[in-house]
């Protein structure tokens, strides 16, 4: 009989151990649902905003936080870079890219003049991220490809910059 009551304790301790378990993993599965799913809603809210500022120059006006004077529709083509800039993240946040994927989706954006003149011009904004947060980490990154494109020589622009090494 106490051989019986002991097996008995062992399986509701077993049994109790497995529903704690899986309890713990449902919470953190669903956790990880409601961050992605605001995260997702946080970037479409992002996005309608900065449609609605390219759309309307008093909205626009709102945005203009600039160090110089930038004309009505530079700012419109600024704000496009950075919807196309922020779009980029998203991608990296929800794992859909991997960073060094990021790295060339990058590279290519850094091609186009008016977005390096979008990034110079928001070059201010980024002073005020943590250089711990990942956002620091990912505009340093842009910064090094930006000055590497630069002083490159090469017509090959696709070969330019060393992608992370660490898999995201």
């Amino acid at each position: 009989m106490a051989t019986q009551t002991s097996g008995m304790r062992s399986l509701g301790a077993l049994v109790k151990a497995r529903v704690t378990a899986v309890t713990r993993f449902i919470s953190t599965t669903g956790s990880h649902h409601r961050k992605r799913a605001a995260l997702i809603e946080q970037h479409r809210l992002h996005f309608d905003l900065l449609c609605k500022a390219m759309d309307d120059p008093a909205l626009a006006a709102v945005l203009d936080t600039y160090e110089a004077d930038i004309p009505l529709d530079k700012q419109r083509q600024y704000l496009f870079a950075n919807a196309l800039y922020v779009n980029a993240l998203f991608f990296h946040r929800i794992g859909a890219v991997t960073l060094a994927e990021l790295h060339g989706h990058l590279r290519v954006m850094c091609q186009n003049p008016v977005f390096r003149e979008y990034w110079e011009a928001t070059r201010h904004h980024r002073k005020s991220l943590p250089d711990t947060s990942e956002e620091f980490a990912l505009g340093r990154m842009m910064d090094d490809l930006v000055q590497e494109l630069a002083e490159s020589d090469s017509d090959e622009w696709w070969v330019v910059g060393d992608p992370p090494d660490k898999p995201s």
